[in-house]
């Protein structure tokens, strides 16, 4: 058995229009906070205990991520661990955010939803 190289992921990247603009709806609707802010990003923290951070980078030309047609069904590159995932859901639907039905089976439910540049973000429990 081979011995892991990582422990955990320290960042994901995603491209926006506007660093200062998506970091208040990440804060605002998903609860990120923010860690630092400058032109080009903003790097906001998930949860408290969470070593994973969040950068949204100011991209030029700026197309949604779009992730590769596939057999799998798999449409976007993130999926988030929620608290409880049908209450995260029916948050989103309140604070109207695009979003996808539930999926799932048995104990594994998931949906899709975006932010405001059109970034799918997945929500996995």
């Amino acid at each position: 058995m081979t011995t892991a190289l990582f422990k955990g992921m320290e960042g994901v990247f995603i491209p926006v229009t506007d660093p200062e603009l998506s970091a208040k709806w990440y804060e605002e609707i998903l609860g990120f906070s923010l860690i630092y802010i400058e032109e080009e990003a903003a790097v906001m923290r998930v949860a408290e205990q969470s070593q994973t951070v969040v950068c949204l980078v100011k991209t030029l030309n700026h197309h949604p991520m779009k992730f590769p047609e596939n057999n799998f069904g798999v449409g976007k590159y993130y999926n988030f661990i929620p608290n409880d995932i049908e209450e995260t859901h029916k948050r989103l639907l309140e604070k109207e955010v695009k979003i996808n039905p539930m999926g799932g089976d048995g104990k594994t439910k998931f949906f899709t939803f975006y932010d405001p540049d059109n970034n799918p973000l997945g929500v996995c429990q």
